[in-house]
């Protein structure tokens, strides 16, 4: 593994927003909009002759919008182009501290990845930026990332998230008419392999796994069902080519109360199963164990991070004189 030694900092990534650096105006709604991170695109969305402009408007505004508590992303162009050194150079010089996280396209290989930890690591030591305070998340959008994909994942501290890019990933397979996250021709889900497959290196790894695109941004019920099939395989959020879909998206990566009432309800019950020396527990009908335990303690460490797990109250249970009974200790907050 390579790279600066970093603690990844845990982010909210239910919507990931792509934006076209080129516009002011899109750049502008984005900054003001829900979506939990938002990138501003140098690859794909950007003509090869508005690249260099593009950089600029991409730093002016990281610098100039008021994102609030949004994770400020920027997408580059591979490593394979002559774009990208600028990209990195030119982006992370300019808007500095205001950056938070690259997004790398057509990852083929750690080789890929090790470039840019390495240009990162140079302009945080020149900038006088914290080391490795800029995080990556990574496409795996080609056959040759989707084969490697468990070494890719291990391969860089700074890496954050994984994502599978759909679109690319169709081009590269071979496949004949799937379309940005969609098949018609398909009896089924014809990405549940690829999800599977990139959702287990992610979650091997310590990383977010984010579903990929959706291209009829007008259907938000089909949006929302695939956003619903990566949500029951782990993912913890999807992109969002067009503001229509940012809603959809933070509604099925986030928890309902009644989930996260119940997570708390089967943690709370399993501890103290735990503490009596049982192994299992019946919690409303349903048996609990361990293994239980732990896919609800998946619900609460979402709800923590999104600011949906509101405070337990606590029991009173003080004496007339105010004391706490002997032997006693006030039931602190779920962690």
């Amino acid at each position: 593994m390579r790279g600066a030694s970093v603690t990844r900092p845990l982010r909210a990534r239910r919507s990931e927003l792509s934006v076209p650096a080129t516009s002011e105006k899109m750049m502008a709604k984005a900054a003001a909009g829900d979506a939990d991170l938002v990138f501003l695109d140098l690859e794909d969305a950007v003509a090869p002759n508005a690249k260099a402009s593009a950089r600029a408007g991409a730093v002016r505004a990281l610098r100039g919008l008021d994102w609030g508590t949004k994770t400020r992303a920027v997408r580059i162009n591979g490593v394979h182009t002559h774009w990208c050194l600028d990209d990195v150079v030119d982006v992370v010089t300019g808007a500095g501290d205001a950056l938070d996280v690259l997004i790398v396209p057509k990852v083929k290989a750690p080789r890929d990845v090790w470039f840019v930890d390495s240009l990162l690591t140079q302009l945080e030591r020149k900038l006088g930026l914290e080391a490795g305070r800029i995080g990556l998340e990574l496409l795996i959008e080609e056959v040759e990332a989707l084969a490697r994909v468990d070494e890719i994942a291990a391969c860089c501290p700074r890496i954050e998230a994984l994502i599978l890019g759909v679109g690319d990933l169709a081009a590269s397979h071979g496949m004949r008419g799937a379309h940005i996250g969609t098949s018609t021709a398909y009896p089924g889900d014809i990405w549940h392999s690829a999800r599977t497959r990139m959702i287990v290196a992610a979650r091997v790894n310590g990383l977010d796994a984010i579903d990929g695109p959706f291209g009829e941004f007008r259907d938000t019920t089909a949006y929302t069902e695939q956003a619903t099939w990566a949500a029951e395989l782990g993912a913890v959020g999807k992109w969002a080519i067009h503001p229509n879909q940012i809603r959809p998206a933070n509604e099925v990566f986030s928890p309902t109360a009644a989930d996260v009432e119940k997570a708390r309800k089967v943690v709370h019950t399993m501890r103290a199963a735990e503490e009596a020396g049982e192994g299992a527990v019946a919690v409303d009908g349903m048996m609990v164990d361990a293994a239980t335990a732990r896919i609800f303690e998946v619900v609460l460490e979402r709800a923590r991070l999104i600011g949906a797990l509101p405070e337990e109250p606590q029991p009173d249970e003080s004496q007339p004189d105010g004391s706490q009974p002997v032997g006693t200790q006030p039931v602190g907050v779920l962690p």
